[in-house]
């Protein structure tokens, strides 16, 4: 029989952390403290395997769960000496979801749950403290409301600030008891005319209704956009966890935190975090308090005046820290826990592995290795490849003239200017359309995910460094400055003022995450400079990985960022790109509209200097590296001029009538040009195109080779072959250009032919197509396209749609299709190198600096990836990644 539930507390548990696919993260992560003899409140599991059953069977939950769960309550009660809806004697519980990966906000908690107009008079004769039982109830009425009422939150912000208006005090706890039971009934008020029903009095009915909105919120709309981001599935669902309520608001010895075994941001190994006295544990992230340090130096770091946790509650301190201590040995990795202390009691709420910044993460795995915590491979491992991204574009340049306007808290690292916009929807539409924006707001909410990811920074007036804000632009990269506490916002204006300025909507501003300050205007920003923990782990991600990481690059400048990313060469030049240089276009122009092949050659005449000293200055860059350049790919009409005054002004260049200019360029006209003339296809009707460019290639690296003293190879690709005879043709072409240079030169030239499997044909007829290809390079973005007969600058319109939908799990743009792309990738590795032993084997696509393609490339055994040049690092550690 299935197991549904699985309880925890007194010392033991019936989960463990190895088991987070039944029990999500927060539930194995409980289990495992509880069989640590940690201070865990006693509580039970409710498995992902029911979310999956609740969606599979209509919303509806297996006959065995009621009694199983009612059995687990029973025994936390036992363990605790309370009853649930005992009005003398209650038992109350948290509610809180838990998949197996962590979406911090992403989904739904209620906490004091069972407490009722009975039960909150047991609650206040227990604690003999009425104002903290009120307190409590107000607490659950809102947050259960909100989280399975749906009825807003703000309906009752609203009316508990007009009793705070009413009474002249400004904060929640400068209320008294009398005060919080005239809010209560006023909230119970608001939900009977929201909702038509009376607030539930029913503890077990209340109980069933949480549960049911923490699986239902697995598909709230924020959820979803989360698992989009980071690529959760949707299969995995969560669990729910029911635990015993410990309270962090029943006096001055009472306080509830979050803290870090390390500094999420730098990495630093130091314990950090924030708490409040006199508080529950939304306070903390909600913002809506100002935190206080846990340590004594981040007190003094921050230049705050309130009392760290270690001068308040220096007892509690010491225990904390030994426990945070003994957590991050047993998981060998920075903790985020969470904590609450009950009348000077500690109880431990949670413990998983911190989100951090790409900096961070590096410095944690670097200085673990260190310590003799894990391994040189574990560090590589731990990497998230994608997260370097985070390391590798511009910061503020500290020399640039700069007007501070602000200062916050530097929540998430990295610079980044823009727009100011105070919306989250519009954040969205403007970057849509191209624009930077800085999404600002008063504090963000899980709703906010969707501007945040498309805004280039985030700005806050409220929050800590574990607020909703600072921990999710930590998850994506985003620079962010949290509890800038001198903005007044002003969302009905659209504006905000800081002291001595006004900043309206579209005006820009710029932040620096990594010291909280906010400048007027945009700041100019430098390359970052890659040293230290990079290099240490770059390192050794270069002594574990098989395959090289190439770079695609036609400019000079693309050339010298790859080589200083570590790239071991180039794998595709794209000749086309260097022909829309404003100096050859009209060259390149003359050459297509010429009606002769004498006409064509004077055009390429002009062209081949340019193409030659674009290919010498690669080469030298490179130092003998090697270096693949692709033949002209793309259909002409590319080239040519669209509308009327671009073809007055070719015809005038090229001294030719307008009208016959356009005549032929409607003669180049195609449907589908992307199927039709190009690549091989255009160096068999036009063999002058290619026979310039190898000329220019051969020349470049005679003359190349003589600058830097190495010996350059150049490999010359071939694109859009489908049959062996066009790949023989075109061969035979380049190999009568090397004979003649090397004559003229009287040198000997080495260089290697290849080229692109891109064509599904291509993949099947490798084995034939070997004989005649000293090199194959998988051009998956055609690939991909001529696979799925989709384009991909067009699929963006309904790519999204079949996600949303559960048909594709990821865009086949972004991330390798294994089983079908893949596939054809698999049977032309394995036929192409059963006719010709050792032939080389690349990826150039898009797909080249992603890590699951990567992955997939290093199983086949392609023998390198070739990337743009900023993820260059990104592929090394992925390489690494995939061989280990």
């Amino acid at each position: 029989m299935t197991k549904w539930v699985y309880s925890f507390g007194a010392g033991k548990a019936e989960g463990a952390a190895a088991m987070k696919n039944t029990l999500g993260g927060k539930g194995a992560n409980l289990a495992e403290m509880a069989n640590l003899g940690l201070p865990v409140p006693p509580g039970f599991t409710v498995t992902t395997e029911v979310c999956t059953y609740y969606y599979a069977n209509g919303r509806t939950y297996p006959a065995e769960l009621q009694s199983a769960v009612d059995a687990a309550l029973k025994a936390v009660g036992e363990m605790v000496g309370r009853v649930f809806g005992d009005p003398a004697a209650p038992l109350l519980v948290s509610v809180r979801s838990g998949a197996r990966a962590s979406m911090p906000g992403m989904m739904d908690t209620v906490l004091n749950l069972g407490l009722n107009d009975a039960t909150v008079a047991g609650l206040e004769r227990q604690s003999g403290n009425p104002r903290f039982a009120w307190d409590s109830y107000r607490r659950f009425i809102t947050m259960y409301s909100d989280v399975v009422l749906d009825v807003g939150h703000e309906n009752f912000e609203e009316i508990l600030d007009d009793v705070k208006d009413e009474k002249g005090v400004t904060l929640d706890t400068e209320l008294d008891a009398d005060d919080l039971k005239r809010v209560v009934a006023l909230f119970k008020a608001r939900v009977e005319s929201e909702t038509g029903r009376p607030f539930p009095q029913d503890p077990h009915e209340q109980l069933w209704g949480a549960i049911g909105a923490v699986f239902a919120s697995w598909m709230n709309a924020r959820a979803i956009t989360y698992r989009r981001l980071h690529n959760i599935p949707e299969g995995w669902g969560t669990a729910v966890n029911v635990q015993a309520m410990v309270f962090g608001n029943m006096g001055e010895d009472s306080a509830t935190g979050v803290a870090f075994t390390r500094n999420p941001s730098t990495g630093e190994n130091a314990l950090y975090g924030e708490f409040l006295v006199n508080a529950q544990g939304e306070d903390v992230v909600a913002g809506l308090r100002t935190p206080q340090s846990i340590t004594l130096a981040a007190k003094k770091a921050s230049g705050s005046n309130l009392p760290a946790m270690e001068e308040r509650l220096p007892d509690t301190f010491k225990e904390l820290t030994a426990i945070t201590e003994r957590l991050e040995r047993h998981y060998r990795d920075m903790q985020d826990i969470e904590f609450t202390v009950e009348r000077g009691r500690l109880w431990m709420l949670q413990t998983r592995s911190g989100k951090r910044t790409a900096k961070a993460a590096l410095k944690i795995a670097v200085d673990m290795v260190g310590e003799g915590l894990i391994s040189q491979e574990d560090a590589i491992r731990r990497i998230d490849p994608a997260s370097l991204d985070q390391l590798l574009h511009p910061t503020l340049d500290p020399n640039a003239p700069k007007k501070v306007i602000a200062n916050g808290l530097p929540a998430s690292p990295g610079a980044a200017s823009g727009e100011v916009v105070f919306e989250a929807g519009e954040a969205e539409s403007l970057a849509a359309a191209g624009r930077d924006v800085i999404l600002v707001r008063v504090e963000t909410s899980p709703e906010d995910i969707h501007g945040m990811h498309a805004a280039k920074g985030i700005l806050t007036a409220r929050g800590g460094m574990t607020s909703h804000a600072a921990v999710v632009a930590r998850g994506m990269g985003r620079p962010c400055v949290s509890g800038a506490g001198s903005l007044r916002i002003d969302m009905g204006r659209q504006c905000f003022a800081a002291p001595g300025v006004s900043v309206n909507k579209g005006d820009l501003i710029t932040l620096d995450g990594s010291t909280g300050q906010v400048f007027l205007g945009r700041v100019p920003t430098i390359d970052p400079e890659l040293s230290g923990d990079f290099a240490t782990l770059m390192g050794w991600a270069d002594r574990h990985r098989r395959m090289k990481v190439r770079a695609n690059a036609e400019t000079p400048q693309d050339a010298r960022v790859a080589r200083g990313f570590g790239a071991e060469g180039i794998g595709l030049c794209r000749t086309e790109h260097m022909f829309f240089d404003a100096e050859r276009i009209i060259a390149v122009r003359e050459m297509i509209l010429a009606e002769s092949e004498a006409g064509r050659k004077a055009a390429l005449a002009k062209i081949l200097p340019m193409q030659r000293q674009d290919f010498a200055d690669l080469f030298r860059i490179m130092k003998g590296l090697p270096v693949t350049i692709r033949l002209l790919d793309p259909p002409l009409h590319e080239f040519l001029p669209k509308t009327e005054a671009e073809i007055a002004e070719v015809a005038k260049a090229a001294k030719l009538d307008a009208r016959r200019l356009a005549q032929r360029i409607d003669d180049l006209h195609e449907f589908n040009p992307m199927l039709g003339h190009r690549g091989c296809r255009l160096g068999i009707t036009y063999p002058e195109i290619y026979e310039m460019q190898a000329r220019a290639i051969f020349e470049a690296a005679i003359e190349a080779g003589k600058d830097t003293g190495e010996h350059v190879i150049p490999e010359i690709m071939i694109p859009l072959v489908a049959m062996r005879a066009e790949l023989e043709m075109l061969k035979a072409r380049v190999a009568a250009v090397a004979a003649a240079v090397e004559a003229e030169q009287k040198v000997r030239l080495d260089y290697l032919i290849g080229t692109m499997i891109e064509l599904p044909r291509a993949a099947l007829r490798a084995g034939e197509i070997a004989g005649a290809a000293e090199f194959f390079s998988f051009g998956t973005n055609d690939l991909t396209q001529t696979t799925y007969g989709i384009s991909r600058d067009d699929s963006a319109r309904f790519l999204e749609e079949y996600r949303a939908k559960g048909l594709i799990e990821t865009d086949p743009f972004v991330s390798l299709d294994t089983d079908g792309v893949g596939e054809l990738v698999k049977i032309a590795a394995e036929r192409g190198r059963a006719a010709r032993p050792g032939l080389k084997l690349g990826i150039c696509g898009e797909h080249g600096g992603d890590p699951g393609s990567i992955r997939f490339c290093g199983q086949v055994g392609l023998d390198y990836v070739s990337c743009s040049p900023f993820r260059v690092p990104i592929a090394r550690l992925a390489a690494a990644q995939a061989s280990l």
